[in-house]
């Protein structure tokens, strides 16, 4: 091999090689280790395994079949690794069982497809060509897969380019795996046009950027991703606002949030897709209200409609029921509000039952 060449090899294949000992350090040596991590270890595994492949194939043809095979196949997994990762980061209602679904009949279908019909003997099956089923019904899989990636991730990927929305780390990395994962799938895809080993240089180098990223991350040298959002006006437009306004009552009304007594901003404006300052500047600029009046509103209300109509708890439960942390909490915020203590409240109530 020429210089050009041996500079090539080593930059694709090392990458591969790189992703295989990161997917044992996900599996095995990182502290936090649980169910999206093994799911990236096993992520990086099958990838790595089919770039390796494509490394060495490409510079020394003469590979045994069945490793050729096993890379091939590989490509079988990378989709659902991919699909189960992002789902674990997202969905909140992800069981620990689900990735059965999805994995072991592909892994079945592995076994009895390379059994019957191995590489060696079938390598026209294993092509993109006009008779090769199981090359394109690979590729079609991978594809499919990245779709419903792509979707779950949807909400990530609309922070990135959102100056309303708060961009996390998690956010930062899903875009990075699902934007990485699609630039080596088009690689490989389009390779007839361009060349086999573009899909292994790809990864190596998506590889590394991903490694840059997550250093710069935990080091935090990144302060461009940390910036909060400055606004030139104290209140929000009125269109704007009254969106916000509509979906801050739902969200309070449907999920009753203000039971939580540890409710915090942040915690409303994640759920709400908003950057907490956007969310505490609609609040304070558009209601002239802090967040803990808000709330406690919310709070109040509650606890009048259950002193009107709940006889077999105590006023002081009834505070507790409605999110107030302590007694003397919810009898100054409902004398704030209704301008009597809520035991006087429920006094009056008795005496207008009496006259009546």
């Amino acid at each position: 091999m020429s210089l050009e060449d041996q500079l090539i090899f080593l930059f694709s294949a090392l990458g591969g090689v790189n992703g295989l000992f990161l997917s044992v350090y996900f599996a095995f040596f990182i502290k936090k280790r649980n169910e999206t991590t093994y799911l990236l270890s096993s992520l990086l595994f099958v990838i790595s395994i089919r770039v390796t492949k494509s490394a060495f194939f490409f510079f020394y043809g003469g590979l045994s079949s069945s490793f050729i095979q096993i890379g091939l196949t590989a490509c079988l997994l990378i989709g659902p690794f991919l699909y189960l990762h992002v789902r674990s980061t997202t969905d909140k209602k992800y069981e620990s069982w689900n990735w059965l679904i999805h994995i072991l009949p592909i892994i079945i279908a592995m076994i009895i497809i390379g059994y019957t019909y191995p590489y060696q003997e079938h390598r026209h099956l294993w092509y993109r060509n006009a008779g090769g089923i199981l090359g394109w019904f690979m590729y079609i899989q991978w594809f499919l897969y990245l779709l419903c990636a792509s979707y779950l991730a949807k909400n990530s990927f609309k922070k990135i380019f959102s100056k309303k929305f708060a961009i996390g780390s998690q956010d930062i990395w899903l875009v990075n795996v699902v934007s990485g994962i699609w630039v080596v799938f088009l690689a490989y895809y389009s390779n007839g046009y361009t060349s086999y080993i573009v899909g292994a240089l790809s990864f190596s180098f998506i590889f590394y950027i991903s490694i840059l990223l997550w250093v710069s991350r935990k080091g935090k040298v990144a302060p461009f991703f940390e910036s909060q959002e400055k606004y030139a006006s104290k209140t929000i437009a009125p269109k704007e606002s009254d969106s916000i306004a509509i979906k801050l009552e739902q969200l309070f009304k449907e999920q009753e949030l203000y039971k939580n007594p540890d409710l915090k901003l942040s915690e409303v404006a994640d759920k709400m897709n908003l950057v907490p300052n956007y969310l505490s500047q609609f609040l304070n600029g558009n209601l002239d209200k802090s967040f803990t009046n808000f709330v406690n509103e919310y709070r109040v209300h509650a606890a009048e409609d259950m002193l009107r109509n709940n006889d077999l708890l105590t006023v002081e439960a009834i505070g507790q029921e409605c999110g107030f942390k302590s007694n003397s909490t919810f009898y100054a915020a409902f004398k704030k509000i209704k301008g009597v203590t809520p035991g006087e409240f429920k006094k009056n109530l008795s005496n207008s039952s009496t006259d009546l």
